[in-house]
Parts: C-alpha cells; sequence; structure tokens
C-alpha cells in the first residue's frame, strides 16, 4: 500500500534469472475488482469549476476523456485500471498540492496522494475524486550526513544520488516505489536490523494538511503529526511534500542465497527465527516459501551482511538450522551494484498481483510452522503459485527513534508477507483464489500473529490491526488534523 510489499515485493537477479522475492514491498489492491470511491456527502450546490482549477496550477490537471488522463492515472498494478479519478493533478509545486487540497475541500472531493502509486489496495486513487501526484516532487541535496528529498522520489533515483557520496538510506529495493510511501509506513528492507526502518530516518519533513496550511513537521514542530507520520502510513493525515533524512554508510554487502529441499522447509523455518532473534545485527536475512505450478514448493532464503562478507552469515544460519544448503553462492557488491542486484535492475514492470501480511509477534510453535508450510503446499498442489516471504525485524529497529514513532511493531520477531502475481486483469475466479489462499495463510499462523504491516494494507483486515497500540493516538491525531475526513479511503484512519 505495500513497503513493499516493499512495498513493498521486488526482483532478485539470482544467478542470472529474475525470482520474484520481497525484500522490502513493490506493489498492492481493493476487494475483489472493486474500486475504492468517494464517501456519500451532501450535494454540492455548484458543480466544480474544473476548468478554473486547473488554469491555476502550475502542473496540470487530467480529466476523464482528455488527453493523456487514461495513463495520468494509472497505477503500479493493472488491475486498478478501471477506478476512475474526476480528476488528477500532475503537481509541480507546492502551491499546486495546496490548491488541490483546499478544491477538493470546498467541493466534498476525497483527496489521495500518489508518489510511486504501489498501495497493495490502490489507495492512491479514488473514484471519482481527486488524485494528487507528487511524483514531479523528487529535488535532491545533501550535506554533512543529510538528504532532502522531495517525496516523489523513486528508490533508485535516491540511490543513485546518494552514491555519489558514498552514502546510502535503509530502504526496501523495488526502484520504482516512492520514498513517502515507503517512509510512511515504516520501510522494511535489508538493513532493517542495522540502522532500522526508513521512516525512523526521518529528521523533519514538511506536509500540507487537510486545511491546506503548508507546516513543518519535527520533533519540536508539530511534533503530534511529525509521530503520526511515522508509521501512520500514507493518505491518512496529509500529503508529505519533502523530507529531511538522516542518512547511513553506502559500503559495500556481502551477499547470499541459500536453497534447501521442501521437505527441510519446517526446520529451515524454524532455524531462521533463531538467526531473527540471535544473528548480530550487520546480519539480516530473508526466507521464501514458493509454492510452484509443478506442485513443489523451493525453499531459500536470502541474505546480506554489512560486514562487506557474507560468509559467516550464511554459517550462522545454516547452523540454526542444523541443515547445510544443498546450493550456496556467495558475492560482495557495492552499494549501487547491491542496488540493482536486490532491485532487478533500475526500474520495474507494472505487475499484476495480491498480496497480505502478518507480524510475527515471537516465534511460531511447531504447529504453527506446520500449518504454514501445509498452505504453501497445498497451493503447489492445486497447480498455482504463490509466495510466502518472511522477512526479520529486531536489532535497531527495536529502538524507538528521537521524536517517537507509531510503527508499533518494534518488539516483534518479522513480518510475513503473502504474495500472489496475478494477470494484468485477471478473471474474478482466479483472485478470488488468490485472496482465499492468503486468507488460509492468515489461519495458519493465527496464533502468532499481532496484525499486519501497514505498507501491505489488504481487503478484508480491520485497520486497527495494522497500528495496535498506536491507534487510539493516530485517531486523535487525525481528528486534530483532518476533521472533516477530506483524505479518506477504505483503508484509512477515521
Amino acid at each position: 500500500m505495500p513497503v513493499m510489499p516493499v512495498d513493498r515485493r521486488t526482483l532478485l537477479k539470482a544467478g542470472g534469472a529474475l525470482a520474484a522475492v520481497t525484500i522490502a514491498g513493490c506493489t498492492d489492491s481493493p476487494s475483489g475488482h472493486a474500486s475504492p470511491s468517494a464517501p456519500p456527502g451532501p450535494d454540492v450546490a455548484v458543480a466544480p469549476d474544473w476548468a478554473g482549477f486547473g488554469r491555476g496550477l502550475d502542473g496540470r490537471l487530467y480529466r476523464p476523456g482528455g488527453s493523456g488522463y487514461a495513463a495520468a492515472h494509472q497505477l503500479f498494478n493493472p488491475r486498478f485500471d478501471s477506478v476512475q479519478p474526476g480528476g488528477v493533478v500532475k503537481a509541480a509545486s507546492i502551491a499546486d498540492i495546496r490548491e488541490s487540497v483546499l478544491f477538493a475541500r470546498k467541493n466534498r472531493l476525497t483527496c489521495v496522494p500518489k508518489a510511486g502509486g504501489h498501495s497493495y489496495v490502490g489507495a492512491s486513487s479514488i473514484a471519482n475524486g481527486l488524485m494528487v501526484d507528487i511524483g514531479n516532487l523528487r529535488s535532491m541535496s545533501y550535506a554533512n550526513g543529510v538528504l532532502t528529498v522531495g517525496a516523489g522520489a523513486r528508490l533508485y533515483d535516491v540511490h543513485a544520488f546518494l552514491d555519489r557520496y558514498g552514502r546510502s538510506l535503509p530502504t526496501g529495493t523495488c526502484p520504482t516505489v516512492g520514498v513517502a510511501g515507503l517512509a510512511l509506513g515504516g520501510g522494511m528492507g535489508v538493513h532493517t536490523r542495522a540502522y532500522g526502518l526508513t521512516g525512523d530516518r526521518i529528521m523533519s519533513m514538511q506536509v500540507v494538511t487537510a486545511d491546506g496550511v503548508f507546516r513543518p513537521c519535527s520533533p519540536t514542530q508539530n511534533a503530534d503529526l511529525f509521530w503520526a507520520l511515522r508509521g501512520g502510513g500514507g493518505g491518512n493525515l496529509g500529503i508529505v511534500t519533502s523530507f529531511r533524512l538522516s542518512t547511513i554508510p553506502g559500503g559495500k554487502l556481502g551477499l547470499f542465497i541459500l536453497k534447501w529441499t521442501q521437505s527441510q522447509a519446517a526446520a529451515v523455518i524454524r532455524g531462521w527465527q533463531r538467526f531473527a532473534r540471535e544473528a548480530p545485527t550487520s546480519s539480516w536475512a530473508n526466507l521464501h516459501l514458493d509454492a510452484r505450478s509443478d506442485g513443489t514448493i523451493a525453499v531459500r532464503a536470502v541474505g546480506v551482511s554489512t560486514t562487506g562478507s557474507a560468509t559467516a552469515a550464511a554459517a550462522q544460519l545454516e547452523s540454526f538450522i542444523g541443515i547445510r544448503a544443498s546450493s550456496r553462492s556467495f558475492s560482495q557488491k557495492s552499494h549501487l551494484e547491491a542496488v540493482r542486484f536486490l532491485g532487478g535492475g533500475t526500474s520495474s514492470p507494472r505487475t499484476g498481483f495480491t498480496a497480505g501480511s502478518d507480524v510475527l509477534r515471537g516465534p511460531m510453535d511447531a504447529s504453527t510452522i506446520s500449518a504454514l508450510v501445509g498452505a504453501v503446499k497445498a497451493r503447489a498442489g492445486a497447480g498455482m503459485t504463490a509466495s510466502a516471504i518472511l522477512d526479520p525485524l529486531g536489532g535497531q529497529a527495536a529502538k524507538v527513534p528521537t521524536g517517537g514513532s507509531a510503527w508499533p511493531w518494534r518488539s516483534s520477531l518479522g513480518v510475513i508477507q503473502w504474495y500472489v502475481g496475478l494477470a494484468a486483469h485477471p478473471t474474478a475466479a482466479s483472485y478470488n483464489s488468490a485472496r482465499s489462499w492468503i486468507t488460509s495463510g492468515h489461519r495458519a499462523v493465527a496464533k502468532a500473529s499481532a496484525g499486519g504491516y501497514v505498507n501491505y494494507v489488504e481487503p478484508g483486515r480491520a485497520i486497527q490491526s495494522y497500528y495496535a497500540s498506536s491507534f487510539a493516538r493516530l485517531k486523535t491525531v487525525k481528528r486534530k488534523y483532518d476533521p472533516a475526513n477530506v483524505f479518506h479511503t477504505p483503508y484509512s484512519i477515521s
């Protein structure tokens, strides 16, 4: 909604082949083929003056039936092509964002921001409402370890810019994810254990709230909004226009890929759970259980060491599992080489999919692990593909950053993403089958699940399950800054 997802699902180039892996969230969806729609409101006495609104913008307004509209309202996931906003603003300035919010408020239109457009439920589009595309706000500057970046910048561009200075950020890997959506929902990735979430690196930000006011947010300015935006998800409280983020070293990374047989899946999960709790923070590895259409499942770990050598990290994971991998590969890459490797290149094509998540409050017991493996086997047995992808937390991500954060999962072990690739415009039967499998995954791990990851927001899950103990305070902040619920979708805080 989807971080991807990495949000955020991503592509990993392994042994010359591209394999679907979610390192941090690269995608999103609503239930079935239903479109998010604006909430009903009182009749507006005068129809919106779209023409006058468009003339007053520095950027451009696209309207249904007009030139460029079909492309302007597209998201990453083609399943949402049928959602028809009343207008799409390609903002060229902060003034455009302010005018868009005020226009939406005046005309009782639901207003949704779009950066990378990777929301798992298509939340950056809205039927009959106003989409505000901030993708052109992508300027970047760097000084003294701090990146100042427009909220529309894409992850690959951010990493390529920082590479000039030998610096990086802890982010997801999907190259076309927007920095805003990832950071506001948390932002997991290969550096999560060593340096925390993307959102944890935010020092301050600028945001246009529902009253059209341009507000600075930091630990000392609008501190309640600063807290809420770091982990509260995008599109709930305003439209962020820029960030200041503290960067991390952009050094070499050691990478490894380990594979085991299907019969070893349960042992691999048990060992990975121990790795997630006990491995040094310089080590990270996520685990993939992939259902294949030939009836089998693939079991593999993709790992990173920030020390530059992955052999020790891989050996420790194998020791916790108690089984040497049947296939082992190692490499060392520069910062930008690793970004390209983990992201599958410098861009990512539009992709159909549906997904969901469970946050693991702690290690799963034997029966839960068995149920998880059984769910993946059942999908493979039906001749269909899917993935359960386990990402670790802990380390620096377990620590609350300066200024606080609405991210509620500091003490959790990790996150499972349930992912099913789909056709660009899938049949109802294939979509429903995918959602049914994801539901079976939720049931399998219910005993260990604390809730869901907001960057992997999905249909059918209670909104509060993404926010846990932060939900009540988030609702208070929402009422303060958006009492008229200008920023509203079926998946937002209200």
